[in-house]
């Protein structure tokens, strides 16, 4: 599913220029749920942004499902994030004037779907996770662990080809940490490839397979 080739990544401020990723090759299979640890400052979530098209790499190739992405223009770079791939991020990224529903409704609305056939979808989606009493609810209205429970209905509810997670159990307690890792253990059974960034050890035994970076390197 992805096939990623010397990978770099280097920052420049003013005259100080840090290398992040210095030559990354990796391949994640359809189907797997990936793990990727190292301490902080190693270069994971750098990583996950590469691989994810939320970034750009300073050099390297990214092949996902047959395209060289990094090879898109910069609209259809956005078209493919939009309609292929899905994100989930540890600050749950909802928008708080918008109820769960809505939330879940905003990226389906982007690809083209009318407002019923959106709202179909995202109450599904929100079912599927044990969330459709909460369907209007705000965020403020929500606690930490449902609000990222919202996020992942938004990110699944295309059936995207990926799923990025950034640390998404970070701000959450064990209990609603686990109630997260229980929903990605359910998506993987579905067939759904995951990729995860994560600090947290005991998580990654749910995990195919784990690569750990080090100083900008996968070891």
């Amino acid at each position: 599913m992805i096939t990623a080739t010397g990978i770099t990544k280097t920052f420049k401020n003013g005259d100080v220029i840090t290398n992040v990723l210095k030559g990354i090759d990796l391949t994640i299979d359809s189907g797997e749920f990936v793990a990727i640890m190292g301490k902080s400052g190693a270069g994971k979530s750098t990583l996950l942004y590469q691989l994810g098209l939320l970034d750009d790499p300073t050099s390297g190739t990214i092949v996902i499902d047959g395209t060289r992405t990094t090879d898109l223009s910069v609209d259809d770079r956005t078209a493919f994030r939009l309609n292929e791939l899905g994100y989930i991020f540890q600050d749950y990224a909802l928008l708080p004037e918008l109820t769960a529903l809505e939330n879940v409704m905003v990226p389906l609305l982007m690809q083209g779907k009318t407002t019923q056939e959106a709202k179909d979808i995202a109450h599904t989606s929100l079912v599927r996770i044990n969330l459709g009493h909460r369907e209007n609810n705000l965020p403020s209205q929500m606690s930490g662990g449902e609000q990222q429970r919202v996020s992942i209905a938004r990110a699944v509810a295309h059936n995207p080809k990926i799923l990025f997670a950034d640390e998404p159990t970070a701000n959450l307690d064990s209990e609603s940490g686990q109630a997260v890792i229980e929903i990605f253990k359910d998506l993987h059974k579905q067939g759904q490839t995951i990729v995860m960034v994560t600090h947290e050890k005991e998580y990654t035994v749910f995990c195919d397979r784990v690569i750990h970076i080090a100083d900008g390197l996968a070891v």
